[in-house]
């Protein structure tokens, strides 16, 4: 019956005709090691454009390796991106980041368990390099809760949920002004795009 059709428009019925979420491979795909262990995070690009290339420039930059998970609440999520392990020695200011985004929070995405999300202070456009992965359910976070801007989804843990479970659970204290800060450092050693589009 498409015997005939064009090259193009056979190449086109083909991708209409693929099951939904079959294009899901496009997206990039970044692998995050860690001292606990390895995790895989899917970007969307489609839905949180600014916030993805914003990720993906500081992950291509090599900006995460030597960063820990500074923030570590086991009902709630684990935050990191944005200091190194000098945090335990008292030097608690930031790595300098680059300027900050515009907030995209209001894409569709839900701060659910396994779905990553960037930090930002009280101002909504204030999102820089740190992002957190939530553990549970998070409906309090997703637009407009809780300030009337909410938080930026962009990505999803697709493999290794076991080591982010594993930062979760490892125990916490406070260095300086910090609280929820692993009392040993959970380090990034690197994270880069493993698959899709860089």
């Amino acid at each position: 019956m498409f015997a005939r059709l064009p090259l193009l428009g056979a190449l086109l019925f083909a991708l209409s005709a693929a099951p939904e979420g079959a294009d899901a491979a496009a997206n990039p795909q970044v692998l995050v090691k860690t001292s606990l262990g390895e995790f895989v995070i899917e970007l969307y690009p489609a839905k949180a454009p600014l916030t993805v290339a914003n990720f993906l420039q500081y992950v291509n930059d090599g900006f995460y390796s030597g960063t820990v998970f500074h923030r570590v609440i086991g009902n709630f999520m684990i935050q990191g991106g944005g200091f190194t392990a000098d945090l335990y020695k008292g030097a608690l200011r930031p790595k300098p980041t680059r300027a900050t985004i515009a907030i995209e929070s209001r894409n569709g995405l839900k701060n659910d368990t396994g779905w990553v999300a960037m930090a930002r202070t009280a101002d909504p456009n204030s999102a820089s390099s740190q992002f957190f992965v939530n553990v549970v359910d998070n409906a309090g976070l997703n637009y407009p809760q809780p300030d009337g801007h909410g938080y930026a989804v962009f990505g999803k843990v697709v493999r290794g949920m076991e080591v982010v479970d594993a930062i979760r659970s490892v125990p916490t204290g406070t260095v300086g002004p910090y609280r929820d800060v692993p009392t040993s450092a959970v380090v990034i050693s690197s994270m880069s795009v493993v698959g899709g589009a860089k």
